[in-house]
């Protein structure tokens, strides 16, 4: 049961992320069909002024908000959390701009490092195109800091004009971690589970790889939520049981906070 779920999720993500087809937002277009053209005429019958046809039929059997995203909670929570350090000066990389980028930019000024261009003037956003893979510049101790929503797991599969690289995280990971000062802080959130790439979209990690591969990087974990459709967020205390737990799901989020020793 599991596995067919699971081909249906990847068919339906497939369809509507990739190729603008959702059956699921089809059928429900289709139930408020008749509902559209009932209420038309009960309007209609009471109103003489112009009128113009634009429906919108399937947003009687939504929630009034999407709060059930991994993105929606990522956004929220590690924004909160630099709300409450109240750093310096923090960098982003590469964290959606129409979601984490922007909360944060709304109580202070944000430096967003992407390896694509923005032309857009956005308030309290400074913009830089880097390539965090092999940066053009030193950015040594350049911040206190910096996070990366949901980014490193795209490094080296060319999804975004990367070049390929199968180690692209590990570089990732070592200059990410080169820009943040001594005492600095480090967010970060990648999907966590049995540990594989689904090519080209992205890495999923056994958390044991990211702690290991930040230690060696001089990033000592010191927080670490766990995000899955069931359970919502989940803060989690990173014992080798746990983490092993998480190695063994087939998929999560995991947001990570680091300092730098």
């Amino acid at each position: 049961m599991k596995i067919i779920r699971s081909v249906l999720q990847q068919l339906h993500w497939i369809g509507s992320a990739q190729f603008g087809m959702d059956p699921i937002k089809a059928f429900r277009s289709l139930r408020g069909l008749p509902r559209y053209v009932r209420d038309l005429v009960r309007f209609r019958a009471n109103y003489s002024g112009r009128l113009e046809l634009k429906p919108c039929l399937f947003d009687w059997y939504e929630e009034g908000g999407t709060t059930k995203s991994e993105y929606f909670w990522q956004d929220l929570l590690v924004a909160r959390m630099i709300f409450a350090a109240n750093p310096k000066k923090h960098v982003d990389i590469g964290s959606r701009v129409d979601g984490f980028v922007a909360h944060v930019a709304s109580f202070r000024e944000i430096e967003v490092l992407d390896i694509r261009p923005i032309k857009a003037k956005i308030p309290g956003v400074v913009f830089k195109q880097a390539d965090l893979m092999n940066p053009s510049t030193d950015l040594s101790d350049y911040c206190d800091s910096i996070s990366c929503l949901h980014a490193l797991e795209h490094f080296g599969l060319g999804r975004y004009g990367d070049r390929l690289d199968t180690k692209g995280f590990e570089s990732g990971i070592r200059n990410m971690a080169s820009i943040v000062k001594s005492g600095g802080s480090f967010y970060l959130a990648v999907p966590v589970g049995i540990e594989r790439v689904e090519f080209n979209a992205n890495w999923v990690f056994r958390p044991h790889t990211i702690v290991d591969l930040a230690e060696k990087n001089q990033l000592q974990l010191s927080g670490l939520t766990l995000f899955t459709a069931k359970d919502g967020p989940v803060d989690v205390k990173a014992t080798h049981e746990a983490l092993s737990a998480i190695a063994n799901m087939h998929y999560g989020l995991g947001i990570f906070t680091f300092t730098k020793k």
